[in-house]
């Protein structure tokens, strides 16, 4: 038996899991929130009780110390020397790596240098690794990438139309995200359908407020919609998702803006915030949608779209599909979002899908088609922190 930590730690946040493993028990979860503000939260879950405090958060190593003093202070471990290994998400891991690796200086330059490309994640990665590493200096670490399920696609997946050398030089193509979460959900897919996932066609639809859809053939993805950033691919919550590039040359010149502020814009102020002027959650609209509002029931009709474009085209690339798996926050809890996609894909398709049992479904593991239906649609809920406490016993074989 051994203890592993599980951390996701993004720009002002740190989420966490410790797993007693190989139980793969948790023994407890919580996040710091708003670090770096004026006043932050630290909030940990244990024993079915949960505990959330406000006190300023600095930085990611005070967020460190808070976490692991919190680990002791309430008896959930007797020593830190219990915990064995740490196991890291980083967002853009770009083509080096293609699977989890154990952390060395090497590893870490590298990361570093694709700090650019992710530069709200992975600056903030590092930052929690380096804490980590200090405050528990004899043990390993693991980083699990986001992008390392998708590196399996081709080039006529992952290259965009652009001069060939900004692909050469610069680095410009399809990396995709939310990988871990992709892979989880196709194992587990299989699993429930006592098939090998190398005998498997899925499309795998992570649907939350930040979103992404993957073609996976036999295992293996060959096609994802985000693109060089989490802020390509379908619309989300604040995300615009893909659009014409002009729009973006042509509203820098009326706004007058940089290519900072225009950053803002597309990342923080657009997708479903953008469009509904609501909110960036999806309850608000659907609630919005319930009593009429126009740009609510524009938001949802557009946010549809989206996903039935994608996922159809998906279809066709893959040629069949045995299974469809909706999962992350909208895809696992609003079943109205659910509903309103695959009835616009039902007749391509062949779905056939019991929207009664749908209706019932938030955040449970379920099969939502009937037995006549071509494709199996599953509600699966991710578990990315399991796959990164796996990853990090099984590489440091602890």
């Amino acid at each position: 038996m051994s203890k592993v930590i599980s951390v996701n730690s993004g720009s002002s946040s740190l989420k966490f899991q410790l797993f007693d493993m190989p139980s793969e028990t948790v023994l407890t979860s919580g996040q710091a929130e708003r670090i770096g503000q004026e006043m932050g939260a630290f909030t940990i879950k244990y024993n079915g009780e949960k505990q959330t405090k406000e006190l300023p958060i600095p930085d990611h190593k005070v967020a460190v110390d808070i976490l692991l003093n919190s680990l002791t202070e309430l008896g959930i471990v007797e020593s830190l020397d219990e915990i064995k290994g740490a196991g890291h998400r980083i967002v853009q891991g770009g083509a080096y790596f293609s699977e989890s690796v154990v952390v060395d200086d090497d590893v870490v330059s590298k990361v570093d240098e694709l700090c650019e490309l992710a530069p709200l994640h992975n600056p903030a990665h590092l930052v929690c690794y380096r804490a980590f590493k200090e405050a528990l200096p004899s043990i390993g670490h693991v980083f699990v990438f986001d992008t390392a399920f998708h590196q399996s696609m081709t080039e006529e997946s992952f290259l965009f139309p652009v001069p060939y050398d900004w692909y050469t030089q610069y680095k410009i193509r399809r990396y995709g995200a939310h990988g871990t979460s992709h892979w989880y959900v196709n194992r587990r897919a299989a699993e429930l359908m006592d098939k090998p996932v190398e005998d498997l066609n899925m499309i795998t639809c992570h649907l939350g407020n930040g979103a992404s859809i993957s073609a996976i053939h036999n295992g293996k993805v060959i096609n994802t919609s985000m693109g060089l950033t989490p802020l390509g691919g379908i619309m989300m919550g604040t995300r615009s998702g893909d659009i014409d590039p002009t729009v973006v040359f042509y509203m820098m010149k009326k706004l007058e803006c940089t290519p900072e502020e225009m950053d803002t814009f597309l990342n923080k102020r657009s997708g479903m915030l953008g469009v509904s002027g609501i909110s960036s959650d999806a309850r608000d609209i659907q609630a919005a949608y319930d009593e009429g509002n126009q740009r609510a029931i524009t938001t949802i009709n557009l946010y549809t779209n989206r996903v039935i474009n994608v996922v159809g085209g998906y279809y066709m690339q893959l040629g069949h599909v045995d299974a469809m798996v909706f999962t992350a926050g909208l895809g696992e809890n609003d079943a109205h979002m659910r509903e309103r996609v695959l009835k616009h894909l039902e007749e391509g398709m062949g779905l056939s899908i019991d929207y009664e049992l749908n209706a019932k479904i938030h955040g449970e593991e379920c099969l939502i088609s009937k037995p006549d239906s071509k494709v199996a649609v599953y509600v699966i809920p991710t578990n990315e922190e399991l796959v990164i406490a796996r990853d990090t016993v099984r590489l440091l074989g602890v």
